[in-house]
């Protein structure tokens, strides 16, 4: 579901874009795109109307009775905080057309601007098409970081001349063709304790995923608390549920064992179990046609497995398949508490901290430089273009700076350097998400799973089967933030937050869990099945006609062996980012269109 946003304005007379439209009460164009039959809930007050475009599913009188009411669109702010799941908000109010994503970004609002009038739509590349836009190289360069980008540079449209809402704001759209964002959240200050955080979290997951829950449901099972949470709610609100779980190809992997566990009290839903061999390897292309990639996708390295499990379960009646996205990211052990911990209580913040350090056989000196470090974020996302050539980082040391070490491969060129250096410099100034580095970490973290889903489901969009992470929703997002900080971390316990807020739903066996498998053999073997295609794309690199990377130096890194983890992770970005360059050709090709690609200048 895509769709662009036209402003209410007379300079605005056709769309020229195949699809649904759905018109302003001036009868102006307002939606056009592609959506299902269901996929939205269209309310109108008088001549002002609201979309609801999602998982979302408000109560149409009330809607009406709150844009009816409404002296203003930033007055819809309250009524919005109290709707359950995830959904694109739209509202065509007097001449002005609000437009809003989620906080997670898992929906989001793109805009750009077009002779002299602005306009919005939920995928960069509807915009860039919209507009003309050629690939940003710049752009792209930051996506080759490793492990990631940094906020802000992460949010980064990879067309020239589209923006992405900012994380918490609206966009609103004049008449006259401008445009202005608002902001309506901020992540919260961390003062809940975890007892009262629990009770509300309960309900609110019920809810989300109860709102997914109307027919028959698929979800992932991989053998973690917030798979095996979604799949006994699910079952819980009635769903026609059918698991999925991936053997890992590591035995040492327990993900299987507690898989079978949870599937073994789930008796009425139906269970698949895929083997190693019987799926694609990490890094194989998906079919051709069976994958639309939007931009470079984190989840590049198993997209072909994604895109035959949504084939398959879109076979076997699926309408929504769950997956638990957001879970690590709000519940896990954050990696800068000490050092939030450290200015709210320092006393019981020592001990901690000396169990930490034996715990993780952290140098003492590396430990206190960590906790006593006083550096502003502006300054660290500055030092980022020191950095970005160096050696490979010390991850044996804390991680609790406000932006953790990233490099570019070794087979970039100067230029993609250069290129970076210049988008921090852009970026300018900036604070972070919030002024605590745990909730600035965490915040970071969903809004990067949200894009993440967000483009997975552009990718994914010919299989017709949409991908839900309720563990991103904004009311569990705005929930699991306000959780005070030392009620985060327990010794002895894994998330504490969500195993006291799903205690009772999910079955006390399979909350005792420490552990969370890692698929290292996935990489390796996935590198290894495909070697022979990927060197055959050093021959004709598009990151290379791009001007950031060296295909033979890349060649010979694929070729070269590689002992420990930490050295395959480049692979994945430089990958992820050649795949979507390659696959513009194919688009180009099935749509008779043509994409603009020139080098870095």
């Amino acid at each position: 579901m895509e769709f662009l946003i036209f402003p209410d304005s007379p300079a605005v007379a056709a769309t020229g874009h195949p699809g649904r439209v759905l018109p302003h009460a001036s009868g102006r164009p307002w939606l056009a795109g592609h959506w299902r039959d269901g996929d939205l809930t269209v309310v109108t007050a008088g001549r002002r109307r609201l979309v609801v475009a999602g998982s979302a599913r408000p109560d149409p009188g009330a809607a009406e009775r709150a844009l009816a009411a409404a002296r203003s669109l930033g007055d819809l702010d309250r009524w919005w905080r109290e709707q359950h799941g995830s959904a694109h908000l739209l509202v065509s109010f007097d001449g002005h057309v609000r437009a809003q994503g989620t906080l997670s970004g898992a929906r989001q609002i793109f805009h750009t601007r077009v002779d002299g009038i602005e306009y919005a739509g939920t995928g960069q590349r509807l915009l860039a098409g919209l507009r003309g836009a050629t690939v940003d190289p710049e752009a792209v360069a930051l996506r080759l970081l490793s492990p990631a980008p940094p906020w802000p540079l992460s949010t980064r449209p990879v067309w020239r001349d589209v923006r992405a809402v900012p994380v918490g704001a609206w966009l609103e759209l004049d008449p006259d063709g401008g445009a202005r964002t608002h902001r309506w959240w901020r992540p919260p200050h961390p003062d809940l304790p975890v007892a009262e955080a629990a009770a509300y979290l309960r309900s609110a997951l019920c809810a989300a995923v109860a709102a997914r829950a109307g027919a028959t449901v698929s979800a992932d099972l991989s053998g973690g608390l917030d798979s095996t949470t979604l799949c006994f709610l699910a079952d819980a609100a009635g769903a026609d549920l059918i698991t999925h779980h991936w053997t890992p190809r590591d035995p040492a992997n327990a993900d299987s064992v507690w898989a079978g566990r949870a599937a073994g009290l789930l008796p009425r839903a139906r269970h698949r179990r895929d083997a190693p061999e019987d799926r694609p390897a990490w890094f194989s292309e998906p079919a051709p046609g069976s994958v639309t990639p939007q931009a470079p996708l984190l989840f590049h390295r198993n997209l072909a497995q994604m895109a035959e499990l949504s084939h398959s379960m879109r076979a076997q009646g699926s309408r929504v398949h769950l997956c638990g996205l957001g879970g690590d990211e709000l519940f896990s052990h954050p990696p800068a508490y000490l050092w939030s911990m450290l200015r709210r209580d320092p006393v019981a913040t020592l001990g901690a901290a000396r169990r930490a350090r034996l715990l993780n056989r952290w140098r003492t000196g590396d430990t206190a430089r960590a906790l006593t470090d006083r550096r502003t974020f502006g300054a660290a996302l500055a030092a980022v273009s020191s950095g970005l050539t160096g050696p490979a980082p010390d991850f044996a040391a804390p991680a609790t700076a406000w932006i953790g070490p990233v490099r570019l491969p070794a087979w970039c060129r100067d230029d993609t350097a250069h290129a970076v250096r210049a988008a921090v410099t852009a970026a300018g100034p900036v604070a972070p998400l919030h002024p605590d580095r745990v909730q600035h970490h965490a915040t970071e973290m969903v809004t990067g799973s949200g894009d993440a889903l967000r483009e997975l489901n552009a990718a994914l969009a010919p299989a017709g089967l949409p991908w839900e992470a309720p563990f991103l929703d904004d009311r569990i997002v705005d929930a699991a933030l306000r959780v005070r900080i030392e009620d985060r971390v327990v010794r002895g316990h894994y998330k504490p937050v969500l195993t006291a807020a799903v205690r009772g739903l999910v079955p006390e066996p399979l909350l005792g869990r420490q552990t969370k498998g890692e698929f290292a053999a996935e990489i390796y073997e996935g590198l290894r099945a495909n070697l022979s295609r990927l060197i055959r794309w050093c021959d004709d690199l598009r990151l290379a006609g791009l001007g950031l990377v060296d295909a033979g130096a890349l060649r010979d890194a694929l070729l070269a062996p590689r002992p420990h983890l930490a050295g395959l992770v480049p692979f994945e970005t430089t990958l992820a980012c050649e795949s979507w360059l390659r696959s513009l050709d194919e688009t180009n090709r099935m749509e008779g269109t043509s994409h603009d690609v020139r080098p870095v200048a």
